[in-house]
């Protein structure tokens, strides 16, 4: 078979079609690293994705920056000036356009306010980028939420690196847009995780306004994406927990699934294959999730049974991740890891339908040597899974 492309790659797995290897993708948790770890893996400044075989390359609208580049300051002042953040660099926070402060030097996303909470200061509503609407700082829940108002979608740059990737790097990479803190992480978020889980028993109406303004707001993004020509799309809400998932299959289908298929309709009319970020064992979920378009879930971690989700979904779902990252990957030995990922990649990877990566971003913690043993087990056993 003829060598393709990365992108081609990745489409054919979703597509259920065959490819010359399996594709791959290892994310780190922290992107102001890259520097570090390239000389820690002795190569050059732009050869980290050649090295670990990546194959996708997510991009973000000005909107989503703040949680990811939280930690870049430089990056930080210019979303600022173009009025997408606000900074408190005294206080270690940044505020995204949504009023959400996120922890400056976590790891790992950490969001430390809640501007729907009524636990402002005057001193945090000065920080606030323009779009957000400092009188919901400091009202109850219910006023808050009726005068809530989302980003605007119209401030000039939202869109602009989202294009100039999609041209620049598709063909070389799978361009996908960001979808994270989609629609129920995006409004627990907004109202403080245990407030929100408490409303939604107490004051359902106030849940249900606030993630359907969410919800719009996910609609048009999704309309924006379909518009610009990705060949994917990206939803990201963490459904589960180590050990099951967060709420009832009842208020699943009351609060969250209704909304979930109104953000994905645009993609599903388009004919765009959906990928899903979600955290935590949802196996309970995945049923409705594949009814209302999911193709591809992720990262797929060892809290579900690996085994089961092939046999059971392996016919419907591509699965992106599996290789567990809590345990082995940071505190074991490089020999341990190959093991890992080798019998991981023969679950998942049986005869197709699996991007294979970690079931996590690469957290700080985890050893150069253990990144060498992951990428040189995913290129011992990408073909061979296939019978190639």
């Amino acid at each position: 078979m003829e060598t393709l492309t990365k992108e081609q790659r990745v489409l054919r797995v979703i597509n259920g079609q065959e490819v010359d290897y399996l594709p791959s993708q290892i994310t780190f948790s922290d992107r102001t690293r890259d520097a570090e770890i390239t000389a820690a893996l002795g190569i050059g400044p732009d050869e980290l994705d050649d090295y670990l075989e990546n194959h996708i390359h997510i991009t973000l609208c000005a909107h989503d920056k703040t949680l990811f580049y939280r930690n870049d300051r430089e990056e930080m002042a210019r979303l600022k000036e173009m009025g997408f953040c606000g900074t408190d660099w005294d206080n270690k926070v940044v505020y995204d356009s949504w009023g959400m402060g996120i922890m400056v030097g976590s790891d790992g996303f950490f969001t430390c306010f809640a501007p729907l909470s009524k636990t402002a200061t005057p001193e945090v509503a000065e920080h606030m980028p323009p779009d957000v609407n400092r009188e919901c700082l400091f009202q109850d829940i219910e006023e808050a939420v009726a005068n809530y108002t989302t980003p605007d979608m119209t401030r000039p740059g939202l869109f602009d690196e989202m294009k100039q990737e999609l041209a620049e790097l598709s063909g070389e990479f799978l361009v996908m847009p960001s979808g994270y803190f989609a629609t129920y992480e995006r409004s627990y978020a907004l109202m403080g995780f245990q407030q929100f889980m408490v409303n939604m028993l107490d004051k359902p109406k106030a849940v249900h306004a606030l993630m359907d303004k969410v919800t719009e707001y996910r609609i048009e993004y999704a309309r924006k994406v379909v518009e610009m020509g990705f060949k994917v799309a990206h939803h990201g809400d963490d459904l589960g927990t180590q050990t099951g998932v967060l709420f009832s299959h009842d208020m699943f289908r009351e609060f969250v699934l209704p909304r979930l298929e109104q953000a994905w309709r645009p993609y599903n009319d388009a004919g765009i294959p959906i990928i899903m970020h979600s955290c935590g064992c949802l196996t309970e979920f995945i049923p409705d999730l594949i009814e209302i378009g999911l193709r591809v879930l992720e990262p797929i971690q060892p809290c579900m049974d690996l085994k089961f989700l092939k046999r059971e979904y392996g016919k419907d779902l591509v699965f992106w991740g599996g290789i567990e990252t809590q345990n082995i990957l940071p505190f074991g030995t490089p020999d341990q890891v190959k093991e890992l990922a080798r019998e991981t990649i023969r679950t998942l990877g049986k005869g197709g339908g699996h991007i294979i990566a970690p079931s996590q971003e690469v957290m700080n913690d985890v050893p150069i040597a253990n990144v060498k043993a992951l990428v040189e087990t995913i290129v011992e056993e990408r073909q061979t899974v296939l019978g190639l």
